[in-house]
């Protein structure tokens, strides 16, 4: 064979196999894998159905490879599926974190309400699923943006086999849907197949982003027709209430953990309450909850109609007052804040140079005293144990090492729990801070502490991280309580310190008895006032245990941890 007919037949061979068209099919198949992954690994990862498992294997291969074979320039139609992309990257690391469900609607809304300073810390520490999410998605639009500049274009052969393979993928998966319908396991869908439950979830959040834009004037005729119970010549008044941030209860000396996490708490008159827990995982609906008196059964829609306990104090005469060490978020929180007659973020001041740490809010605390009104509410909201670990309290607190740690996974649980329980040590430090504050106003003055909800750190073999995931586990739901009297207060109300340590072996919903126990620590009256939800009352019941899903509906609890 000459030379020249080698030659020519190795151009020949690389042309075929290197042509536009063999391009737009590699192209096209590899978009197709990756916009089909997040569907395939939803089958394998939930509780589902075989009905549910083939739908969520095919429809997505029938739906996206419809698209892709919809035209023959391949490269402008994979382009077209980048917000496709940018959710299944989005659902693959939440499967990293979590092990797991699909987008949440809470998941959507706390991209909105978290503030970037958190996201920027939680990236910084995600680096290996962020190097997945790139390995996978990266390649087909680097791939399609070359396509578009060189013009690719599939062959009529490869989109007719196309259509007809991702078309015969549709059949199958609505067939199984059609199957389904007559068991007793229906597949739903909008809340089972992926990417429709997705989509459906992005709606939802969309529709709760827009009530919440209209909260003033939805909420504006609310009232809670409170009234101060005490004479008016009655001693000075003061109540704070400390939101905590992603603090675990089995993490407390004073509730029994083997590390001296708050040994400041274990005397002076501090009762915790170790069977507390929220009923939500996620700080933009159990923080509403532990300020008003909604709970998982009344929350719904109603949310967007009432107003926080600052407003009843306002109602019963009380100056009141919000010192946050979180940024504005634009949830409810910022408009329960408002509320109050002087507000400050302390992060959102002109000066702040990062994020503080909690005794920062201290001075606020004390400056308020020095007001010395009659009757005062304070709302201290602070960053507590949140991620990143390290950053949340100063030097001299990093008892528990090593700490330090380059990256959230499991083979650094022992630096995360160090540097985890170094937050609480600082935390029950700042509460002990506050109770010295309040002996000093000599005021008849009471301190309520909850945390919004506690926190995964690879604690058994699902390596489950975080907070706020779909299915929570039981570790965040459990939360810290801890109610403090002065002596002023315990020796005019000794009923109000018997019956919380009467109550301290019970269950505690903190979502449900935060708001009931401190208007009765001040005073307060009310028709919203249930005294069978306050920890400091002889007829405090044991509450149901709930808990408020995804789509804002209350479930059981006991059966979503059993999930």
């Amino acid at each position: 064979m000459k030379h020249s007919d080698i030659t020519n037949r190795l151009k020949t061979h690389s042309y075929i196999h290197h042509s536009p068209q063999t391009l737009s099919v590699i192209l096209s198949v590899w978009t197709l894998i990756m916009l089909a992954a997040p569907g395939v690994m939803l089958s394998v990862t939930e509780q589902m159905s075989w009905n549910a498992r083939i739908a969520n294997v095919f429809f997505p291969v029938g739906v996206f490879g419809l698209w892709l074979a919809c035209s023959r320039r391949t490269a402008v139609v994979v382009l077209s599926t980048l917000p496709f992309m940018v959710l299944g990257a989005f659902q693959t690391v939440l499967l990293f974190l979590y092990g797991r469900s699909i987008i949440a609607v809470d998941m959507f809304l706390n991209v909105v309400t978290t503030n970037p300073a958190e996201v920027g810390e939680l990236l910084g520490n995600l680096l290996s699923a962020i190097l997945t999410v790139c390995l996978m998605y990266l390649p087909p639009i680097v791939g399609a943006v070359i396509g578009c500049v060189r013009h690719w274009r599939a062959g009529s052969r490869a989109l007719s086999v196309g259509r007809r393979v991702s078309l015969s993928a549709l059949i199958v998966a609505l067939f199984a849907i059609a199957v389904s319908l007559t068991g007793s396991r229906p597949v739903r869908p909008l809340i089972d197949v992926y990417p429709l439950n997705v989509l459906y979830n992005i709606v939802l959040a969309v529709d709760r982003t827009e009530r919440l834009e209209n909260y003033e004037s939805t909420s504006s005729s609310f009232s809670a027709h409170a009234v101060d119970l005490w004479p008016a010549d009655s001693a000075r008044r003061v109540v704070v209430i400390v939101v905590g941030e992603t603090s675990r209860g089995d993490r407390w000396q004073i509730n029994g953990y083997g590390r001296p996490t708050s040994p400041s708490l274990v005397s002076g008159g501090f009762v915790s309450f170790p069977e507390a827990y929220s009923e939500s995982n996620t700080t933009h609906k159990s923080v509403p909850m532990l300020l008003s008196h909604l709970t998982a059964d009344t929350f719904g829609d109603s949310i967007y109609s009432v107003r926080s306990i600052v407003t009843a104090f306002r109602e019963a005469g009380f100056r009141t007052a919000f010192f946050s060490n979180q940024r504005y978020n634009r949830s409810f929180i910022d408009r329960f804040a408002f509320e109050a007659d002087t507000t400050l973020f302390i992060n959102e001041q002109p000066e702040a140079s990062g994020v503080s740490f909690d005794m920062e809010l201290l001075p606020l605390l004390k400056e308020e005293l020095a007001r010395g009104a009659a009757r005062q509410l304070v709302v201290l909201h602070t960053y507590g144990s949140h991620f990143s670990y390290n950053d949340r309290y100063p030097e001299e607190f990093a008892m528990f090492a090593p700490y330090d740690y380059t990256d959230a996974s499991s083979s650094a649980k022992d630096q995360l729990d160090n540097a985890y329980d170094n937050t609480i040590l600082y935390t029950a430090a700042m509460l002990d801070s506050v109770a010295s504050c309040l002996r000093s106003s000599g005021a008849e003055a009471a301190m309520v502490y909850a945390s919004d909800h506690g926190e995964d750190i690879f604690d058994d073999d699902r390596h489950l991280f975080l907070h706020a995931s779909p299915v929570p586990s039981r570790w965040q739901i459990d939360v810290p309580m801890i109610v403090w009297l002065s002596d002023p207060m315990a020796s005019r109300h000794p009923g109000y310190i018997a019956a919380a340590y009467a109550n301290r072996p019970m269950p505690v919903s903190t979502s449900r008895s935060v708001y009931h126990t401190v208007l009765q620590l001040a005073g307060i009256g009310s028709p919203l006032f249930d005294p069978e939800l306050s920890v400091v009352s002889e007829l405090y019941k044991k509450p149901a245990r709930r808990y408020l899903d995804d789509h804002n509906r209350a479930v059981d609890l006991d059966a979503i941890l059993a999930r």
